[in-house]
């Protein structure tokens, strides 16, 4: 894989109800010129990360379109991760999506990550005319009730109470608010696998103790789409650094395989 020639244009997006989104637009510079791929971040993440950065470099190699930008309340988009909601992220989705086919991209690959595969798979539900397909990393299907199921009844009382609930780990430490669980049973993972009718490419680790891989392979129990591929690493991470060039390489191949108009056409 080249490294990346062409610098991305800073982009400014505003939000309904105030906010903004920041990001970066790499324009296409081949064919087709209709489409982009679209990095979603994880939570608590942001844009630039060392995954996005190998995606970006196989999508100038490939002169496709490419954009990555921070949620509200993250990276460099302002807002308070306490009024993170699952919503909330699908209309910054929309936003963006919107910018995009204002650039002339109506169809988008979307490649999300952890919270960001959360994201990016219920926005392809919903706009099915829209995402070719989705490459999921380490997707946090039960970004919800993974959270809510393992709360004591005390502590979700006190989080419904209080308004807030503290998340930490290793990457962060911050709290969400109760809005966000209040939205459970709009955001089921096994709704989402029952309406999945999107071309997927799933990526996650067997050693991830954040987002543990059994939730990837319930949903590839579940779903009843066929075009659904999952890849196991053994080793594997939550971050799965380690495999981002790998990632990005198949991610080109998966998208050239669905955007070509010739079966079996070179990738």
């Amino acid at each position: 894989m080249g490294e990346a020639t062409r610098n991305p244009r800073v982009v400014t997006l505003p939000v309904a109800g105030g906010g903004e989104l920041v990001g970066d637009y790499v324009p296409a510079a081949g064919a087709p010129a209709d489409f982009a791929v679209l990095w979603v971040h994880g939570f608590g993440s942001h844009r630039g990360g060392e995954k996005a950065a190998a995606v970006r470099a196989e999508c100038e190699h490939r002169g496709w379109a490419f954009a990555a930008f921070d949620f509200r309340a993250h990276g460099a988009s302002p807002g308070r991760v306490l009024d993170l909601t699952a919503s909330g992220l699908q209309a910054d989705l929309d936003v963006i999506a919107a910018f995009l086919a204002g650039e002339g991209h109506p169809r988008l690959g979307l490649v999300g990550s952890s919270m960001g595969g959360f994201a990016a798979s219920w926005y392809a539900t919903a706009h099915p005319d829209t995402v070719v397909g989705c490459v999921l990393l380490a997707p946090a299907f039960g970004f919800i009730p993974r959270r809510w199921d393992r709360l004591t009844t005390a502590e979700r009382e006190d989080w419904k109470q209080t308004g807030r609930l503290r998340v930490k780990n290793q990457w962060i430490d911050t709290e969400i608010g109760y809005a966000l669980a209040e939205e459970r049973d709009r955001f089921r993972p096994e709704d989402l696998a029952a309406a999945w009718k999107t071309p997927a490419l799933i990526f996650h680790g067997a050693a991830d103790d954040t987002v543990p891989y059994a939730g990837t392979l319930d949903f590839f129990r579940d779903v009843a789409f066929p075009a659904v591929e999952v890849r196991l690493y053994k080793d594997g991470d939550h971050r799965l650094t380690a495999y981002k060039d790998e990632i990005a390489a198949e991610a080109g191949r998966f998208f050239a395989r669905l955007l070509s108009p010739v079966p079996g056409a070179s990738s």
